[in-house]
This record gives C-alpha cells, structure tokens and sequence, in this order.
C-alpha cells in the first residue's frame, strides 16, 4: 500500500461511523432515539397509571358539601380539572361535575376567581 493510501484509511478510522454527530442526548446505540431523561430515560417521562380516588375509597356518592374533597378538582380559575389529568373514572367525573356544580349554586365554591 502507498503512503496517501494509509493515510485515507487512519483518517476514515477517526471519523464517526454514520453520518450524525456523535455527541449530545441520544447519542451512541443505547441511547439512539430515545428522549433524555437522565437515569435510563425514565426521569420525567415516567408516569403512574392513575387510579380512581372514589374507587378505591368505595364512595357511591360524592358529598356536594365536602369543600376540601371538592377543591382537589377545582382549578385555580375555578374551571373543573379533567379526569384525564385527576385519574378519576368517567361516572365518578360526572358525578364530580354534579357536585361541584350543586357547591357552587349554593355558593360553597367559587364559579370563578377575581382578577
């Protein structure tokens, strides 16, 4: 082999095999594709299954008078929080949506916040 020959083939043995760079998050194939996340990518894209509250407790009826259970559900705005974010069942979120309706007809809870 000539000189220019070895040369070409050092230089191409430094060079990263594919056609990305080879340095940030997701670099190298354990992490090829893969969002950072910090400890195996589980950091904040890791989430429990969310369980019903009113399940679990065994609770048929949600008392309308019981501020402090109500307001677990209630936003800051004072709009109703969605169950896919509570985890709630869907007839317990209807039933929720009842009594927080009844609370604030009877003015327990705020239809809205001042701004």
């Amino acid at each position: 082999m000539s000189e220019e020959t070895q040369a070409k083939a050092a230089a191409g043995a430094d060079a990263p095999q594919s056609s990305q760079a080879a340095s940030g998050p997701g670099a190298g194939p354990r992490g090829a594709g893969r969002p950072a996340g910090g400890q195996g990518g589980r950091g904040k894209f890791f989430r429990r299954k969310k369980v019903c509250k009113f399940c679990t407790d065994k609770l048929d009826t949600i008392p309308y008078r019981d501020v402090k259970l109500l307001q677990q559900f209630v936003a800051e705005r004072g709009k109703i929080v969605p169950r896919r974010l509570t985890g709630v069942c869907t007839t317990h979120q209807r039933r929720l949506t009842r009594a927080i309706k009844q609370a604030r007809n009877i003015a327990l809870l705020p239809f809205a916040t001042r701004h």
